[in-house]
């Protein structure tokens, strides 16, 4: 699933393992960036759950997520959405800051899923 924007895949499975594109802060219908820390961290995981829709999965198959954070104290944001939106037993999880991201979006997240 990928087109002439975005040159890879927005989901791509090996072996019953699910490999989530990082999805920015961003409306992905104007390209704009989300207004508001949390809202735009929804935004990032709203898409990342619409990438493992199409591949038939949902955030109860997500082995580990990857949080990239262009302002570190967005890890505050970042874990109340996680404990939120991911239940027990959660997946693994990182938190990595970073200098820029595309869009000038605030934060990155990608996951990793694997099919029952």
């Amino acid at each position: 699933m990928s087109d002439v924007q975005h040159p890879y895949s927005f989901a791509y499975e090996s072996h019953g393992i699910v490999y989530i594109s990082g999805a920015t802060t961003i409306d992905y219908e104007t390209h704009e960036p989300v207004p508001g820390r949390r809202e735009a961290l929804d935004a990032a995981l709203n898409e990342v759950e619409r990438r493992l829709a199409t591949v038939g999965l949902d955030l109860d198959n997500v082995a580990k997520v990857t949080y990239f954070l262009v302002d570190i104290s967005l890890r505050t944001e970042a874990n109340q959405q996680f404990e939120e939106r991911f239940q027990d037993p959660r997946p693994a999880r990182s938190v990595v800051g970073v200098s820029a991201i595309p869009y000038d979006g605030q934060a990155v997240v990608d996951v990793i899923a694997h099919r029952p």
